[in-house]
């Protein structure tokens, strides 16, 4: 292998096709990238048998060939270098030796042999928006679990049915859902449902979130997801099962007693000043009351905090008060990322929908679901 390759395209490449990499690999090749170049192409790719990323750029290829080398190191010298001059890669027996100008790496290559075959994927499904998707991927991976002995609900579903592709996550305390445009390629899939790790699918997304349009395939028989776009292409292997059916959780439009409707920034800085007295994530209070929204937390026999907001609100209740877990009720307020967050209430004791509205927007105006992100929160109960 010999080529030459500008720094931008290559640090590109390696920078995304990291992104596929294990944090802790079963095998040490699992930790490299590999390299092939041909045909005036370099392609670079990184597998560990869940996730996968390739990239492909152009460069000068003087001779083909194909080299394995550690993953992490590449990233970090692509991310230091910061060059203008190109990269120069050369195969020396069993060492690549990157140039960018007067600097030189030797690096020591891994066994081609030993390294897995990336997955094949079936005709694309259909195309989304690489924006739409990245940017829905984020928001309901907000709401998905931790946990990893409980890995049905560390993942996101993925759901195609009406010409829309629905998202969403849950960890049993709320539940982030979104919808976005879908494009059918494949006339004959009309309804398909696919779980996908929430981390590896947030890792992998980000390297399409510049495509117009993004080749999707949905898990089949061979159970990965594949996403394509001219130069970039990522896979994933579902996982066994399927969320919990969340439709009974959502509240109806007639069931809905409170909606407020408030600024967003002063919502969160409200919540983050009186949590500092909501030690081991003890409840916020929401009140609704004289015209006010206001924010307590602490406990008579500790420190208590107590902030009030100007709000819009429609109540058929006079004194409403719910409480929330104030992790995860930022966490929402911060994927929803708009100018103004709704909330959507029927009782204290039964489950809140979060959803964004825009600077301008009044009370009456927000119309309860649609396609952006819904945050369903379940409520502490008070003693």
């Amino acid at each position: 292998m010999e080529l030459t390759i500008a720094y931008n395209d290559f640090a590109s490449a390696v920078a995304d096709t990291a992104r596929a990499l294990p944090a802790r690999p079963p095998a040490p090749v699992l930790a490299a990238l590999k390299l092939v170049a041909e045909d005036g192409t370099l392609t670079v790719s990184g597998f560990d048998y869940e996730v996968s990323g390739e990239a492909s750029v152009k460069a000068d290829v003087t001779e083909p060939g194909t080299a394995l080398v550690s993953g992490r190191l590449l990233a970090d010298i692509t991310r230091v270098l910061k060059s203008k001059e190109p990269i120069g890669l050369a195969l020396e027996g069993a060492r690549m030796v990157l140039t960018s100008g007067a600097t030189r790496y030797t690096l020591h290559t891994l066994p081609l042999e030993e390294y897995p075959a990336l997955p094949k994927t079936e005709e694309p499904t259909g195309t989304v928006s690489g924006a739409a998707l990245a940017e829905a991927v984020a928001q309901v991976a907000t709401a998905a679990g931790r946990d990893t002995t409980l890995p049905i609900l560390c993942g996101i579903q993925l759901e195609l049915a009406d010409g829309k592709l629905t998202l969403a996550a849950t960890d049993r305390y709320r539940f982030a859902v979104r919808t976005i445009d879908w494009s059918a390629s494949d006339m004959s899939v009309e309804a398909a449902k696919a779980l996908l790790p929430a981390k590896g699918l947030t890792d992998t997304v980000k390297m399409l979130a510049g495509a117009d349009r993004i080749n999707v395939t949905l898990p089949g028989q061979a159970g990965v997801l594949g996403l394509v776009d001219p130069a970039r292409s990522t896979t994933a292997r579902a996982l066994d099962g399927q969320l919990p059916q969340y439709g009974k959780l959502w509240p109806t439009l007639d069931s809905i007693n409170v909606t407020v409707i408030v600024d967003s920034g002063e919502l969160a800085a409200a919540i983050k000043r009186v949590a500092l007295v909501a030690e081991g994530n003890r409840p916020v209070q929401l009140t609704i009351k004289d015209g006010t929204l206001s924010l307590h937390a602490g406990t008579s026999d500790d420190a208590q905090a107590v902030d009030t907001l100007d709000a819009e609100y429609d109540s058929g209740v006079y004194d409403f008060t719910i409480a929330f877990n104030p992790t995860f009720l930022l966490d929402g307020i911060t994927a929803i990322a708009a100018p103004k967050t709704v909330l959507w209430m029927t009782e204290r004791t039964k489950p809140a929908v979060l959803t964004g509205a825009d600077a301008g927007a009044k009370l009456g105006e927000p119309e309860f679901g649609g396609d952006a992100l819904q945050y369903l929160l379940m409520p502490i109960r008070l003693s």
